[in-house]
């Protein structure tokens, strides 16, 4: 028979579960990947040592921000929940006008928890996630046995469980921990409030009989089974961080190093750290590593909120010419807009003895950069100078013969921009000089040629370099998440993206 439910009103002190072992359970990916995504920043004027305890991306994760962490985990975590299976009860119990009972709870699986609430906070002792008016939905069987003076009396059927007014707390701890990050769980645990319970089966009694006995055994099985779930859960973030490679890359030359070089720094209103952040050569070209950051007022956000800051230094950029330039920045001119430049035939009248030495012959120009590009970020943009070499080729056969060399000092003005998860940019030309390098056809009127070079650094230099630059590098942004309607600011030495965030996924 069904009888109706009573309720239970259990007041408990809430005590943290000590450590215990544990199962390994898969979280779910999305909640994890997010939780290293939120404790992205820090920005400190700490003195620096050395170039491996420097920073030169740093993030911030505002109230907004831990919010949003705040409820994908509480999601991910709700579904990690279950199912949940609890270890059986046995007890003797003594009931009136029966006697000795012996009973049995069996097959006790928590099959769904919910949260009424949840909320999150941060400061010095890390961060602490409260999730209260928790409910949790159980399934169990039961049998019982005495004795008479007859005969034994046995029975046996199913229950169903409800709990209320569970409340689950966690503090992290933030670190980094050789170059990754780590969460240190430092309290967890979890206080259950009320248990009603729903017998199929079973006399009147009985049903008396299981509340009196039992009620505190389930509570306390579902506190520490939650409580060391939850502690499984984040050992297993802690796990999948270590695993997170130290770089990104970029492409087959370049790698961003996105290894954490100081401790997570939390506040009443953001978690901050800073990773490394500059680029590095993927095949062992020895690059220049002397950058140092110079700790600039950092640049600030405008309103409204947003959930995330990004404060790239402009280190970070001239560490990409640094490597780009080892490599080899290089370029072959043979198609054109205007491909008439390509022929002695369209020199004729601005270089008469090119056209003259070598008449109607297919022509290359051979673009080198000479030293490595310096970029300066200023209020609303980023300077360059670019210093490189043009040589004039005529084809002759299978041959390319070298007539001249012309050395550009090209001034450029660019921006940038954000497409996806990838800083990108774009560049344009604010003014150039030349000089005559070297001629075996003699010397010419450079101003003559002015003309001609302007073409080829407008329709065929910039418009290469702004298609590499289009590509862009990836923000350290976890995948699984995407960034939405971003805010770039360049000011102070420092480009900031300021962003909204949002899943691309659904949890696994």
């Amino acid at each position: 028979m069904t009888v109706p439910h009573p309720f239970i009103r259990r007041k408990r002190r809430f005590i943290p579960i000590p450590q215990m072992g544990f199962s390994s359970y898969p979280i779910t990916t999305t909640a994890a990947l997010f939780i290293a995504l939120s404790l992205l920043s820090v920005r400190t004027n700490a003195h620096i040592r050395s170039l491996e305890d420097e920073g030169f991306i740093s993030m911030s994760l505002s109230s907004k921000g831990l919010g949003f962490v705040k409820d994908l985990l509480v999601q991910g975590a709700l579904s990690f929940m279950t199912p949940l299976d609890l270890q059986p009860i046995e007890k003797t119990v003594k009931i009136p006008l029966v006697g000795r009972v012996d009973i049995a709870l069996s097959d006790i699986t928590v099959y769904r928890v919910g949260v009424g609430s949840s909320y999150v906070s941060s400061g010095e002792n890390g961060v602490v996630i409260v999730a209260s008016g928790g409910t949790a939905n159980l399934s169990m069987n039961w049998k019982y046995s005495y004795d008479t003076w007859l005969f034994p009396i046995s029975d046996k059927g199913a229950a169903s469980v409800q709990v209320e007014g569970m409340l689950m707390e966690l503090t992290l701890g933030l670190k980094s921990q050789d170059g990754s990050l780590n969460l240190p769980l430092l309290e967890w645990g979890c206080h259950v409030k009320d248990v009603f319970v729903k017998l199929d089966g079973g006399a009147t009694w009985f049903y008396q009989g299981l509340l009196d006995a039992f009620k505190e055994e389930i509570a306390s099985a579902v506190e520490n089974s939650v409580s060391n779930r939850m502690r499984e859960g984040i050992l297993n973030i802690n796990t999948l961080l270590q695993t997170f490679p130290k770089e990104i890359p970029v492409d087959n030359v370049a790698a961003l190093n996105i290894t954490f070089v100081k401790d997570p720094v939390s506040s009443n209103s953001s978690i901050d750290f800073e990773i490394n952040g500059l680029f590095t050569a993927r095949d062992n070209i020895l690059v220049s590593n002397n950058f140092h950051n110079e700790h600039q007022a950092p640049v600030s956000c405008s309103a409204p909120a947003k959930m995330i800051g990004i404060s790239l230094d402009e280190n970070v950029f001239n560490s990409a010419t640094s490597v780009y330039y080892a490599d080899s920045m290089n370029w072959i001119v043979d198609k054109m807009p205007d491909q008439s430049l390509l022929n002695t035939d369209g020199w004729k009248y601005i270089i008469p003895q090119l056209y003259n030495q070598y008449p109607d012959y297919d022509m290359n120009l051979n673009i080198s950069v000479s030293s490595q590009p310096i970029l300066k970020i200023a209020d609303d943009k980023i300077d360059t100078t670019l210093f490189s070499d043009m040589i004039i080729g005529v084809l002759d056969a299978s041959e390319v013969i070298k007539v001249s060399s012309i050395s550009l000092v090209i001034n450029a003005t660019g921006s940038v921009q954000i497409s996806r998860n990838n800083l990108t940019g774009s560049f344009g030309l604010s003014g150039f000089t030349m000089s005559l390098k070297w001629s075996n056809i003699g010397d010419f009127d450079m101003h003559q040629v002015q003309a001609a070079v302007s073409t080829v650094i407008d329709t065929v230099f910039l418009p290469y370099l702004n298609f590499q630059l289009a590509k862009g590098f990836p923000l350290p942004v976890f995948p699984g998440f995407a960034l939405e309607n971003p805010e770039v600011i360049s000011r102070n030495s420092q480009v900031m993206v300021c962003s909204d965030v949002v899943s691309t996924e659904k949890y696994i």
